[in-house]
């Protein structure tokens, strides 16, 4: 898809140069601000005209059921689903008794920029109303980073050149209107109004509501409060019922004067606090947000930024493109976990409520990894959160007939909502993918804290499920059979090698974290015979190899699976999920999003060159990336195998996923996990960063059209500077009072000193051999220099 030029690329900002209706659902999206608490996706001030309205608190649900067909053993009874909070974001306008709507008058100017630096949306309109008054509108919207419950806009409206008298009405909307229909009216019955009016209450110059959900139980209040600024005359008035609350301000205008509005909103919710203290943490929150003032909340934002790009920014010389599109996925990966505040990372994080705004596997998998090495905190926050569902997910396992713990396929607050259980309770690589986030924080960190208090436990019962799950054959070979790896389209079938490799990993890391910490042992239940338990069935675990072919099946019998035909499969039939039935696709040689490739990323170490060359040879021809989780991975194992030009290829589809809307769904909220693979592409594949064995290694090469690479990331408490050019790459530590950190770079040990940076040769590459064939229709698209 080719970029719309409504969006201009800059190297700091995303500039939106002019309104097209066509794009505001996808805009809505890509302009939301949030800091991992609370998130308000970029609608219009006014809230007209909107494609899908949207404020979202994390972990703030309602449950729902879930309908079945025909029901089963083990299937969930109840859903959950993130609630469209009270809205505190409109602005209202009206100028001689004329509304301020876009679509009417005369629109001569509109423009929104987000600044991925200060961490705000500012939006610039110049409007004629139908009678022919000519204003100017200017609106600076920020969620905060550095106050969880704090958002704020400075709003400013001044006429052009007549007097006229205007109106601004700032609110607080709950049980918003939304588009669409809900087929199933048990299920619109619980959500279309899901708000229950509590309380409602006024002041001079704000207000606030409290409601409870009608399901779930949680109690959320909202306040606003205001600062004005304008010609002497301005009237003010405040008015609150049961799901409004509006503040007036009405006077009247010369050309060239000025209203100025500055509206502070804070947000609380909770299950437990009773609806006085709620209300008293809110009022509290606004007091704090005024104590420091517009200017305050704009320079703590800007700092918490700084400090974020010292260790998060990636730099790139030869694709200005993507060097937007990966800060722009970087500061949405912020966004989603900054003050999340030990609660889960959604994969829309909180720009929309697609997903039901669920948690998956790829939060583990592809968001923590990034975390782990540019915000530490944030992942730490992420895997307490996994392990205060521990309780839920061991009752899920004694459920299924299982030890251990079964973590939840899709979930908000730790209980199981798939109701589709070949994807999802048959996904166990889930345990696994948690585990591996886990010993891969504790080794970048050294958070030995987090080691004993959360990770020997989540890494203790998630290697108890595998015990439980599979079985030894009579000749001693360990087998996880009924499986569903990460491609779904490939499901319950039997050693899947991705699930195979990384529970090999996850039994060999609970047996040396319970040694590790044997002052545990009574209470988690273990002993020398289970630890020894763990060992063998990792010794002994299954990983199926073609030797005809000289490739890894992805599961047993894969290769010997019947051919899609792909030159019979039309553009317009993809997603394939949405046009052919699952049956076919699971006897197909047919892939979703890499599988056996995702493998040869993580656990790169148990594959030769030769052997990654001819698998990545093998799936290119058979993967379609009908999942916004393939490219970045694809990126990563095309350039460790020599084919350059195509990681790059690769490397822009992952980081423009929402930007150009590839998979057409952007308007129900950003690809959080495929923001992060675009960090991932670049550091893991350009930069050849691996850390198999909690060793830190890199491998770095460019492509053609890149002329410089540049990234940091933290290591143990340093920050370490990696710059890579066509023929050399430099190490630098950059952090003050920085020792010493070893790494390698192309398999030759490194030590870098705080002496100075240390700079190494690349090694030429082996020719690769022909590029790789993907299936017909299905190449990424080629980029273009500059």
């Amino acid at each position: 898809m080719i970029r719309d030029p409504a969006y201009s690329v800059e190297p700091w900002q995303l500039r939106e140069r002019y309104l097209d209706h066509r794009l505001l659902a996808r805009s809505e999206s890509i302009f939301a601000l949030a800091n991992g608490y609370m998130g308000l996706r970029g609608n219009l001030d006014e809230n007209d005209p909107h494609a899908l309205p949207g404020t979202y608190l994390n972990s703030f649900f309602e449950l729902r059921p879930l309908p079945y067909a025909e029901g089963g053993y083990g299937y969930p009874e109840s859903g959950q689903t993130i609630v469209n909070v009270t809205d505190g974001k409109v602005i209202r306008l009206s100028v001689d008794d004329e509304p301020f709507d876009v679509r009417h008058g005369q629109l001569r100017r509109h423009e929104r920029v987000l600044d991925l630096r200060a961490g705000v949306v500012r939006r610039e309109v110049e409007w004629v109303s139908p009678s022919g008054r000519a204003i100017q509108v200017r609106s600076t919207r920020l969620v905060s980073f550095a106050q969880q419950s704090i958002a704020a806009i400075e709003y400013e409206v001044t006429p052009v050149d007549t007097p006229v008298r205007v109106v601004v009405q700032s609110e607080l909307i709950a049980n918003e209107a939304l588009p669409g229909s809900l087929k199933d009216p048990r299920v619109s019955a619980v959500l279309r109004a899901p708000l229950v009016a509590e309380a409602a209450s006024t002041t001079s110059s704000g207000a606030m509501l409290t409601h409870l959900t009608r399901e779930s139980g949680l109690r959320l209040t909202v306040a606003m409060d205001h600062e004005w600024a304008g010609p002497p005359g301005l009237r003010r008035t405040s008015e609150a019922d049961a799901d409004l609350a509006r503040t007036t301000v009405t006077g009247r205008l010369a050309p060239g004067e000025r209203l100025r509005l500055v509206k502070f909103l804070a947000y609380g919710w909770s299950g437990r606090r009773s609806a006085t203290a709620l209300r008293d943490d809110v009022a509290a929150a606004i007091e704090g947000a005024r104590y420091d003032g517009w200017p305050g909340l704009l320079s703590a934002q800007r700092a918490y930024l700084d400090e974020f790009w010292n260790s998060a920014d990636v730099e790139l010389d030869g694709d200005a493109e993507v060097q937007q599109a990966v800060r722009f996925a970087m500061f949405h990966v912020l966004q989603a976990a900054a003050r999340a505040q030990d609660r889960p990372i959604a994969a829309k994080g909180l720009t929309g409520p697609g997903y039901d705004g669920h948690v998956f596997w790829d939060t583990e998998r592809f968001v923590l990894p990034v975390l782990t090495y540019v915000r530490p905190d944030a992942a730490a926050g992420a895997l307490r959160w996994r392990h205060a569902t521990l309780g839920l997910a061991r009752e899920r396992a004694a459920t299924l007939g299982w030890s251990g713990a079964a973590f939840p396929w899709r979930t908000i607050r730790g209980q199981e909502c798939s109701g589709y259980w070949p994807a999802g309770t048959a996904a166990v690589h889930l345990g696994a993918d948690i585990a591996d986030a886990a010993v891969r924080y504790v080794n970048a960190t050294g958070d030995r804290a987090l080691d004993r208090s959360v990770g020997v436990d989540l890494l203790i019962e998630t290697a108890r499920l595998w015990i439980s799950y599979g079985h030894h054959d009579r000749h001693g070979v360990f087998h996880l059979n009924g499986v569903t790896g990460p491609d779904e389209y490939t499901a319950v079938a039997d050693d899947n090698v991705y699930t195979n490799l990384l529970a090999r990993r996850n039994l060999i890391a609970a047996a040396d974290a319970a040694e590790r910490h044997r002052e545990r042992w009574g209470v988690l239940a273990v002993d020398d015979d289970e630890i020894a338990a763990w060992r063998a069935a990792a010794a002994a675990m299954a990983v199926p190899y073609d030797e005809q072919l000289g490739v890894h099946p992805q599961v047993r019998g894969f290769t010997l699976l019947q051919e899609w035909d792909f030159d019979a499969t039309r553009a317009d039939e993809y997603p394939l999920l949405l046009h052919f039935p699952y049956l076919n696709l699971y006897r197909s040689q047919v892939v979703k999003q890499a599988d056996l490739v995702l493998a040869m990323h993580w656990c790169g170490d148990e594959f030769t060159a030769a052997d990654k060359a001819r698998n990545f040879r093998y799936y290119e021809q058979r993967t379609v990336r009908d999942s916004s989780l393939s490219a970045c991975t694809q990126a990563v194992i095309a350039a460790e195998v020599g084919h350059l030009d195509l990681a790059h290829d690769y490397i822009g589809e992952a980081a423009l996923m929402d930007l150009h809307d590839l998979h057409r769904n952007t308007r129900d909220g950003l690809h959080i996990a495929s923001l992060a693979g675009a960090w991932l592409s670049l550091v893991a594949g350009l930069g050849g960063l691996r850390d198999h064995d909690g060793t830190l290694s890199f491998a770095p090469r460019l492509p053609s059209r890149i002329s410089r690479l540049a990234f940091s990331l933290l290591w143990r408490g340093q920050r370490l500077r990696v710059t890579v050019r066509p023929h050399e790459a430099t190490y630098e530590l950059c952090s003050p009072g920085a020792a010493e950190l070893e790494c390698r770079h192309h398999g030759e040990r490194l030590l870098v000193t705080g002496a100075g940076p240390v700079t190494r040769p690349i090694p030429a590459l082996v020719a690769p051999g022909p590029a790789p064939v993907q299936p017909a229709g299905r190449a990424p698209r080629r980029r273009e220099t500059g």
